[in-house]
């Protein structure tokens, strides 16, 4: 579907856990507070939403955090098998708070809406893996795309989008990259990505991967292919974070690794500031 019809349609949520924090300057005046208190509410519902985008077969959700300047440039986040579970909007405020507007769609929707995982449950792991093993990765870019053109549609977005995934959604990343246009695109620990290296000469935009080394779904061997196939890419660049496993930047996950989450999220900021605004 071609991005200029894609039609989003959006639905304000109110402030709960995945509202902003709120800074309340609390003063001895009851009327003075109340004042605060209903302007601080105000501004937590105008910075997380849910928008609907229509593609082939339907129409899916994302979720979506919003920075308080007027204007900004957009990051779509892409999850892990997981779906948009509490991780994934952490994430979106996190941009949100260094002025991007984050949507985070839900790639799964064809099998299941609203999946939302939760990293600690082996259940939840294998639902996702099942999950993430019927997902037609085609038409899940095409879904990426059709997200692309809601989000530059969005109120106070800038017109230019980046893209951001984590796992089959890093893969998702590189593949978007590959076959369309972005304006940048951040890969975290894409499993399978070795599997499309043919399609690497197809990528323009400013991309950047984060590889662990010692990813136990990306062997060492794969990762080698897939510095192998980007090196003569001028704009590409990968970084590898030694005695990491997969999953290392993700909020407490089993692997987290604070010293290279904060490495390589620091280098993912700069990289997303330079070519997005």
């Amino acid at each position: 579907m071609p991005l200029s019809q894609t039609n989003p349609t959006s639905t304000w949520a109110k402030p709960g856990a995945d509202s902003s924090l709120l800074f309340v300057i609390f003063v001895r005046r009851g009327a003075a507070t109340l004042a605060l208190l209903s302007r601080a509410m105000e501004r937590a519902d105008n910075m997380c939403q849910t928008i609907n985008i229509q593609t082939e077969g339907g129409q899916f959700s994302a979720h979506v955090a919003k920075p308080i300047a007027a204007q900004a440039p957009v990051v779509i986040v892409l999850h892990e098998v997981f779906g948009v579970n509490d991780d994934i909007r952490l994430t979106c405020r996190e941009l949100a708070g260094k002025g991007f507007i984050a949507v985070a769609p839900e790639l799964y929707w064809r099998q299941e809406r609203g999946v939302d995982l939760d990293v600690r449950s082996d259940a939840d792991w294998q639902k996702g893996l099942k999950l993430n093993a019927g997902f037609d990765r085609d038409v899940g870019v095409r879904d990426i795309v059709a997200t692309m053109g809601a989000a530059r549609q969005l109120k106070g977005a800038s017109g230019k989008v980046g893209v951001m995934g984590f796992c089959i959604g890093g893969l998702m990343t590189y593949l978007t990259a590959a076959r369309h246009h972005p304006d940048a695109a951040v890969a975290y620990h894409g499993g399978d990505t070795e599997r499309y290296l043919g399609e690497a000469q197809g990528i323009s935009a400013p991309l950047l991967m984060h590889l662990a080394d010692e990813d136990e779904f990306i062997s060492k061997d794969a990762q080698a292919q897939i510095k192998a196939a980007l090196v003569d890419l001028p704009s590409a660049k990968i970084f590898s974070y030694p005695g990491c496993h997969h999953a290392f930047a993700r909020h407490n996950g089993l692997h987290y690794d604070a010293q290279a989450a904060a490495l390589a999220n620091g280098r993912t900021d700069a990289f997303l500031a330079k070519h997005l605004n």
